[in-house]
């Protein structure tokens, strides 16, 4: 069986593309408006996503239903994988008695909550999503802020926001990889070469972004008075951040921006508030008024390295694991990273590899649609999460039978989180494979000089649906240069836009809101963290948008060339 998808399944685009959108609309209203719970949310918006695709698309239900069962199994692997062994990573630390140690050298960095948040939230934070990505940053973030005391949907909120800085690189730049495998056929490059010419691109976006961040968390957080009394810390960590950004992105490695850019900021917030406190430290409302301290000096108290042991090993797991795609041309004996690949599972999904066929303008012509999977299962973030943890767990003396128990209670905190992922993965799945996405797409493709613009809303879409920013290079990246090019606009630059604007769909993804209220043992409020979180999302996509389109037409000197 193959079934050629139809872009304007009720005669005209935007009607089309309305219709199309109507499991996004119910996805948004029960969760944002009804107040439904995200995993119920999730199965209404699955319900109509398959509506939508059997009676306006036509699709075969085999084709459809084929196509939600491999998002199910991509979102088990891809990203519930992932987030769990994050999640359970930090329960580790907690159940061990180590994650105390940490809350004590982080207070002793200030008792300030503006710092706290420009460390943890967008900081740490940082170095999270470049290490491992998939939601982890926000699990793990949210957590400890919580733990130290952030009111728990504070806590989240931060979380959602300041991930956005990082995530256009995410996990060791995967990302900007995959848009390069995918769009270098399209553009008659190689895909590194491809890859590195979109990371210069992103690179000359997104610092913009990074710059403002820690101000407007400070500003979310305390309000614009109390972040004027820390600019010194905002503007450090901001620029030290965004400088970084530029120059690894463009200089260095798409894979090693993200770890870069965290551990700059991080040492220059040190460096700084071994010189500087703000003059008034603030705390919530309740909390009682302590005297700033230095941070060298809570370093020497507490013993700071041994109390980060856990993410010291960590971080070292996820660098040696990855080490052949940041040091080219290494010894095989010393290529870690392609013996783990030798694991690699890859498959078509059957009754749906090559059974549905894409035409322009998706496509170059008609094309049959590739159903494939990969299950990475010694390479995956996830496995290397749950590696760390067991590691860290006996380094911290744990026993056998406390990380079991802590892997079951893990599991039980997390459930509800899971089946959101799953039927989300499920939804952009069948929206994809039934020609749905792609019709939103064309129809944003329509508004011809001002798509650099909307470029940053298709982007936004992709993540908003399927949580991470390289799925929506997946989904979107193609159809993004193949619609420039036909506008005679520069194909780097939409792609690279893609990239960017879905940075700030992240921060509205419903299972990241569901990952982040499990975090802190607050399901069920994922509806307030998205009332909390779509208006900023919309008005930072706009940025990114005004920043594409002056690129495109005043600032074309920004876009790098091959």
């Amino acid at each position: 069986m193959t079934w050629i998808q139809d872009y304007q399944p009720a005669g005209g685009l935007w009607v089309s593309a309305l219709l199309a959108a109507l499991p996004i609309i119910v996805l948004l209203v029960s969760l944002g408006v009804i107040r439904f719970s995200a995993h119920l949310s999730a199965a209404l918006a699955l319900v109509t996503a398959l509506g939508v695709a059997l009676l306006l698309y036509r699709m075969p239900a085999a084709l459809a239903f084929d196509s939600a069962a491999m998002g199910v199994v991509f979102g088990v692997w891809s990203v519930a994988w992932i987030a769990f062994h994050a999640v359970y990573f930090h329960n580790v630390t907690v159940a061990t008695g180590r994650f105390d140690a940490i809350k004590r050298v982080l207070a002793g960095f200030s008792e300030d909550r503006r710092l706290q948040a420009l460390l943890i939230a967008f900081s740490f934070g940082a170095l999270l999503e470049g290490v491992a990505g998939g939601g982890s940053p926000i699990a793990i973030t949210a957590a400890m802020m919580a733990a130290l005391g952030f009111p728990p949907v504070k806590a989240v909120v931060l979380a959602l926001l300041a991930n956005t800085a990082p995530v256009a690189f995410g996990g060791l730049g995967n990302p900007l990889i995959v848009l390069g495998r995918l769009t270098a056929p399209i553009m008659h490059l190689k895909p590194d070469q491809a890859t590195e010419l979109f990371s210069a691109a992103v690179g000359r976006q997104v610092p913009v972004l990074a710059l403002i961040i820690p101000a407007f968390l400070v500003v979310v957080l305390a309000g614009w008075k109390r972040m004027l009394e820390v600019w010194p810390a905002v503007l450090t960590a901001g620029l030290a951040f965004a400088a970084m950004q530029f120059v690894a992105s463009n200089y260095i490695s798409a894979s090693l921006v993200d770890v870069l850019a965290a551990l700059t900021a991080m040492a220059a917030l040190w460096i700084l508030t071994r010189f500087w406190q703000p003059a008034t430290v603030w705390r919530f409302d309740g909390e009682e008024a302590v005297p700033a301290k230095s941070l060298g000096a809570a370093q020497a108290e507490r013993g700071a390295l041994y109390a980060w042991l856990p993410y010291v090993i960590l971080i070292l797991a996820i660098f040696l694991t990855r080490i052949g795609t940041i040091f080219k041309n290494l010894p095989t004996w010393l290529d870690l990273t392609k013996v783990l690949h030798k694991a690699d599972w890859v498959f078509a999904w059957p009754g749906l590899h090559n059974h549905v066929v894409q035409h322009p303008p998706i496509t170059a012509k008609n094309a049959p649609y590739a159903a494939t999977l990969t299950v990475d299962f010694l390479f995956s973030p996830g496995t290397v999460a749950l590696l760390a943890a067991v590691i860290a767990g006996f380094a911290m003396g744990g026993r056998p039978k406390l990380l079991l128990t802590t892997y079951r209670k893990t599991l039980h905190q997390m459930r509800w989180a899971l089946a959101t992922i799953f039927m989300i993965l499920a939804i952009a799945f069948v929206m994809n494979y039934s020609g749905a996405t792609q019709t939103l797409g064309l129809a944003l493709a329509t508004t011809g000089a001002v798509f650099p613009l909307f470029s940053a809303y298709i982007g936004w879409l992709g993540v908003f649906l399927t949580g991470s920013d390289a799925s929506t290079n997946s989904l979107f990246g193609p159809m993004q240069v193949i619609s420039a090019q036909q506008l005679d606009l520069n194909p780097i630059l939409a792609g690279a836009t893609n990239t960017s604007g879905g940075v700030m769909g992240k921060m509205i993804s419903p299972q990241n809101l569901s990952i982040g209220a499990t975090a802190i043992g607050q399901s069920g409020k994922e509806g307030s963290l998205l009332r909390q979180t779509f208006l900023w999302s919309l008005l930072l996509t706009a940025v990114v948008g005004v920043i594409s389109l002056l690129q495109a037409t005043i600032l074309t000197a920004m876009i790098p060339s091959p």
